[in-house]
């Protein structure tokens, strides 16, 4: 969350500035990568069960640790996150 905020990902509100109590910055990680992502927490999945178009790889994307090993890796946005 906060990479894409750095850099000017609009589209990523994140209006609880990381402390997973929102659900403003909901992403799709692509399948090809989500081996590569830990699990969520308990927490994460009650929050995404408030997003809207919840999919099987729906993430928090303030809930993602980004390393260098993720470098390439795909993550879509919704078409809204309200």
């Amino acid at each position: 969350m906060q990479v894409a905020v750095d850099n000017g990902i609009e589209e990523i509100y994140a209006e609880c500035g990381g402390a997973c109590s929102c659900g403003t910055c909901h992403c799709y990680i692509d399948s090809a990568w989500r081996k590569s992502v830990p699990e969520p927490s308990s927490i994460e999945l009650l929050m995404l069960d408030c997003v809207l178009d919840k999919r099987e790889n729906s993430r928090l994307s303030c809930q993602v640790d980004i390393s260098d090993e993720m470098d390439g890796m795909v993550v879509r946005l919704p078409a809204t996150q309200y």
